[in-house]
């Protein structure tokens, strides 16, 4: 059976954190029969993320489902209002991921903060009060399918499981253009291939073992939801990075 052509489009969402300007990239993916957003950004994102989309002549209007990498705020933050407004959107999810953004089990990320608050500087406690309570606030919603490493999303895009960033964040690779959406198993820095807050990433040696498994794909086109897109010596660019993290010695 042959499979329908995926155009994968890249969305830039401008705004302002803390007074400065930053930017995030969704993307929609869409193929004869669907037309997927893959992440959202965070709550009050939906008029950014139109805005973004009809840049590349397309609407919200469109979307049959949104798929959600992890449930990172800046991720999953902007769900529930989506879904409230088109409710018949379906909310695809990887399944390690699901009990989270459905709100059945709480927050990794809720935890984490959590247990580091107590060794955090004085001055630096109010701040993550409030990361806490945004954490908190993120509103659940129901998963309408999940999807496991090996299974095939939208006819042509494969499920890659990247975990260390969060224990089940996966990345979405489309064979068809050599296309890799890293969502946050890396990020563009300077130029630069860099671990996604590599302090807060939940587990450092797993990330940098899922940056060791995207290197073995054929990659023409990456695609990070912090960074944006390159096609500029992505290999070279992922053996820079695994060398800045070496594996620990044996003891």
């Amino acid at each position: 059976m042959m499979t329908s052509s995926i155009v994968v489009y890249v969305l830039e969402v401008r705004f302002y954190n803390n007074g400065k300007e930053d930017t995030l990239y969704p993307v929609i993916i869409k193929n004869e029969h669907q037309t997927i957003l893959v992440d959202c950004g965070y709550a009050g994102f939906m008029p950014l993320i139109e805005d973004a989309a009809q840049k590349q002549g397309l609407s919200l209007q469109e979307l049959t489902g949104v798929f959600i990498t992890h449930h990172d705020i800046d991720h999953l933050g902007g769900l529930a209002e989506l879904k409230n407004r088109y409710p018949t959107l379906d909310v695809y999810t990887p399944v390690i991921e699901a009990p989270y953004i459905s709100g059945k089990e709480k927050s990794v990320r809720l935890m984490q903060a959590e247990s580091l608050f107590e060794s955090l500087p004085e001055d630096q406690k109010s701040g993550a009060l409030y990361f806490q309570e945004l954490l908190k606030n993120v509103q659940s919603v129901e998963v309408d399918a999940v999807f496991s490493e090996g299974e095939t999303f939208m006819e042509g895009v494969q499920i890659i499981n990247t975990p260390g960033h969060m224990p089940g964040h996966v990345s979405l690779y489309v064979p068809e253009s050599q296309t890799l959406i890293a969502a946050d198993a890396l990020v563009i820095e300077h130029g630069e291939f860099e671990i996604a807050n590599p302090a807060f990433t939940l587990d450092l040696g797993a990330a940098v073992e899922s940056v060791k498994k995207l290197k073995r794909l054929e990659i023409k086109r990456m695609i990070c939801y912090h960074g944006g897109v390159t096609e500029e010596e992505i290999v070279a660019k992922l053996a820079r990075l695994i060398s800045r993290y070496p594996p620990p010695p044996v003891l």
